[in-house]
């Protein structure tokens, strides 16, 4: 479910950084602690889980996963796992692409993005600032004590400190690690030495292309010397500029070889959300600015609808049967994000405070009031719209990175829905998101997701209504040949389910029948306000996300939720 609960505390491998050391359960979630000993940021987080019913008796019972016989993922579909020995997981709501005023478009303090983040529900999240010449000098350094100043004031959530990669030859992706003595001269080293805009690395050139793969495997080797615990790389806005063609994607993936995967992911949508609003009110641009078109360095193949998010998600994962799709047919652990993006806030009355020079300092002044409401910004803070759901098997830093790595993630928009709780079972096994059921061939195996409903007004003043439930089933086929492959032709929405409650929980539940083929499943849902067929035509995806219109496209009428996949494999 989206938060669970769990007893005592949890003590973690060690590093220099006091969470890790012994880390109890945030004090929010912690029931043994009386309301009025919480701050104002624990009291609303508490308000939060209660509501939603996750807090006590009931539901939470199901919020934490025991890890039954066969709940082990392989390798090759979940990467390096770390399951917790009979304790299950606990899902933290995160956001890994956040900006401050270390970034030359940001405004905000470190500490101002981390109190709304905690304000809003998130238990982890990441410092990203944009990779640049001024940044690789001075601010990867220089925002160092603030993160951890945050980290501080802000114990019960967990501060990433990373930074916006310009991949070299594509676009963007956020790369983080895990906090330690070296997490600085790790993050400087591989900003000077790969960051595709310091090295003018940004045509799409297979040297290039070779410099950002290599980048890859400088972090993956910083693990293995021990430099860092861990780190991870998730591309951002994937389709926004159509440089991230299929063939760079997967060699992301396949960067480090049989060691240690660092690319796992992309942004299944975008942040820059609150950017569609129509005029006057608004911004009156595209949700995500997905707004542009081909450029010299786009990928030829892909066709101009995939510069636009569909029900405010990138193309590559609003498509049934798209590229997400063709990865995961491939049976390539690939996930899914979403995230704010958070420069500007919309309707916030801060700007940047007066003097300084960001060339020279490396930062901006912090901001102060400016006396008037801004309507013209796209950004919400973290939470406040896009959630990332993490499973960990504590609250640690370490926990969270190896969930994201074995995609154990669930995403949603405006709080669709406060809970998931998706198993895929058969012949006394079960494995859950990211993960892989091995059964004998001819085992009848069964999907089942307990669904916690929304139960109370999210940010925008109302109770979003889940509408309908889908299931996408596809085959896996195995390795493609051409490595620019953009579509998987058995992935479809193999069942859709009406949801006839608005508060509570519901359960879906959908009989695979007996397996004798490799396959996935991934779920996804919707408030049903905006729905058209999809790309790939009716019989594939007969009532998809309907493309978001430029300029007039509110982020609060058309709400989805998506779920990464669980495989099934029988031998």
């Amino acid at each position: 479910m989206g938060h669970g609960h769990t007893h005592g505390p949890h003590h973690h491998h060690g590093d220099d950084h006091r969470h890790e050391a012994t880390a109890p359960l945030p004090a929010a979630f912690d029931t043994s602690v009386p309301d009025e000993a919480l701050s104002p940021e624990q009291k609303s987080r508490r308000t939060l889980l209660r509501r939603a019913g996750l807090l006590g008796a009931g539901l939470a019972a199901g919020t934490v996963l025991s890890a039954g016989a066969g709940a082990a993922t392989p390798a090759h579909a979940a990467g390096d796992s770390r399951r917790g020995k009979g304790k299950g997981f606990l899902w933290l709501a995160g956001d890994h692409h956040i900006h401050t005023q270390y970034s030359s478009d940001g405004k905000y303090r470190v500490v101002d993005q981390v109190r709304q983040g905690a304000r809003h529900g998130m238990d982890w999240l990441v410092i990203t600032d944009h990779g640049s010449t001024t940044h690789a000098k001075i601010g990867v350094e220089k925002v160092n004590p603030d993160i951890k100043e945050a980290r501080a004031a802000y114990g019960d959530t967990l501060v990433f400190q990373g930074l916006e990669w310009n991949i070299p030859a594509a676009e963007h992706g956020t790369v983080f690690v895990h906090p330690g003595r070296h997490e600085v001269a790790v993050l400087k080293q591989f900003e000077t030495d790969y960051d595709g805009g310091v090295k003018r690395a940004g045509d799409s050139t297979p040297a290039n292309e070779a410099l950002a793969v290599a980048g890859l495997n400088f972090l993956a080797d910083q693990v293995r010397r021990r430099k860092v615990k861990d780190a991870l790389m998730l591309a951002n806005h994937p389709s926004r500029k159509g440089i991230d063609s299929p063939h760079e994607i997967r060699a992301w993936r396949d960067a480090t070889g049989t060691g240690r995967q660092i690319a796992v992911g992309f942004e299944g949508a975008p942040g820059h959300q609150a950017a569609g609003l129509p005029k006057p009110l608004g911004m009156g641009r595209a949700r995500g600015i997905y707004d542009g078109s081909p450029g010299a360095n786009s990928f030829p193949g892909y066709p101009l609808e995939s510069y636009r998010t569909w029900g405010g998600f990138d193309w590559m994962t609003a498509t049934v049967g798209g590229l997400w799709d063709s990865l995961l047919a491939e049976g390539r652990p690939w996930w899914i994000t979403a995230n704010s993006d958070s420069h500007q806030v919309y309707a916030d009355t801060a700007v940047r405070g007066p003097g300084g020079d960001f060339a020279t300092d490396g930062r901006y002044p912090d901001p102060v009031y400016g006396g008037q409401i801004d309507v013209t910004q796209g950004d919400y803070w973290p939470g406040q719209y896009s959630r990332t759901h993490v499973g960990a098997d504590g609250f640690s830093y370490a926990a969270v990175m190896d969930g994201i790595r074995a995609g154990r993630i669930w995403v949603d928009h405006g709080q669709l829905v406060s809970g998931l709780d998706v198993r895929v079972s058969g012949g006394g096994r079960w494995a859950t998101l990211g993960g892989a059921l091995h059964v004998r061939k001819g085992t009848r195996v069964t999907l089942t997701a307990d669904v916690a409903l929304a139960s109370g007004p999210n940010w925008a003043g109302f109770t979003p209504r889940l509408a309908r439930v889908d299931v996408v089933r596809g085959d896996v086929t195995g390795p493609v040949v051409d490595k620019d492959t953009f579509t998987a032709p058995t992935a479809k929405v193999a069942r859709s389910y009406d949801i006839g409650k608005s508060a509570g929980t519901v359960r879906v539940t959908f009989d695979l029948g007996r397996v004798d083929r490799p396959l996935y499943v991934r779920l996804r849902g919707t408030d049903g306000n905006r729905t058209a067929v999809g790309a790939m035509g009716a019989d594939v995806d007969p009532a998809g996300p309907a493309l978001d219109v430029v300029g007039d496209a509110d982020p609060w009428r058309d709400l989805w939720f998506y779920t990464n996949p669980v495989w099934v494999l029988p031998s």
